[in-house]
């Protein structure tokens, strides 16, 4: 691995510029990035709440940043401005389309061009999904993703089941990472190196079946492979 303990936030912030440019759906020239103490700042504007998403993901990335805090604004087109009640209805069409979110699952509110998703599904893939399908469309603001994972009395033994999965993943480092399941909760515990493995190694937690609630305890820390 390559030792970046030493990388400065000028550094932080060059690499940071150099993501957001190397991604082809951001307008980087839109986006302002400051950098103190590896904690990025994201200002500017995006023109879509995916694009928006797009940038923070694209600073998760990156080597060297420790939080991120997302001061983007958006501004929607006026050719792209929707009713409320056109985005519930785009909303509750996508669903509907989705071959992976149970018919009659979710619940739909949009106010303001703010997507509220209720219900109560299965698995977290479904949850997701929801999410996924409905912050791409035109004129959305954004999405807040309440949907719950339908509880269980008891939880499979997927303890070694999500360490094997974390194990075989080429974005971590199994030797770095503990799971504790306590009832239907996975709890994570230790370090990873960046943001993006820090949320790979979540998505790892919740794809398990059983699992309800996942608290994340992993700290992003820079390491070189002898530590």
């Amino acid at each position: 691995m390559i030792n970046v303990l030493g990388k400065t936030d000028t550094e932080i912030k060059n690499d940071v510029l150099s993501e957001l440019k190397y991604d082809p759906s951001l307008k980087v020239t839109e986006i302002g990035v400051l950098v103190t103490d590896g904690v990025v700042t994201l200002n500017g504007y995006t023109t879509s709440f995916d694009e928006k998403l797009a940038a923070v993901h694209a600073v998760k990335r990156v080597a060297g940043v420790l939080a991120i805090a997302d001061d983007i604004e958006l501004h929607i087109p006026d050719a792209n401005h929707r009713t409320d009640g056109e985005i519930a209805a785009a909303a509750a069409h996508k669903i509907e389309w989705s071959t992976t979110i149970p018919k009659g699952t979710v619940e739909i509110t949009v106010r303001n061009g703010w997507i509220i998703l209720e219900g109560e599904v299965e698995w977290w893939y479904q949850k997701n999904a929801a999410e996924t399908v409905t912050r791409s469309i035109s004129g959305v603001h954004g999405v807040s993703n309440s949907i719950s994972i339908k509880s269980t009395d008891k939880i499979p033994a997927v303890g070694m089941d999500i360490e094997a999965a974390i194990d075989r993943n080429a974005m971590l480092d199994a030797s770095k990472i503990r799971v504790e399941i306590v009832g239907s909760k996975v709890i994570l515990h230790g370090t990873v190196r960046t943001l993006a493995q820090r949320e790979e190694a979540e998505r790892i937690a919740w794809a398990a079946q059983g699992v309800f609630s996942v608290e994340d305890h992993l700290a992003v820390k820079w390491y070189t492979s002898g530590d």
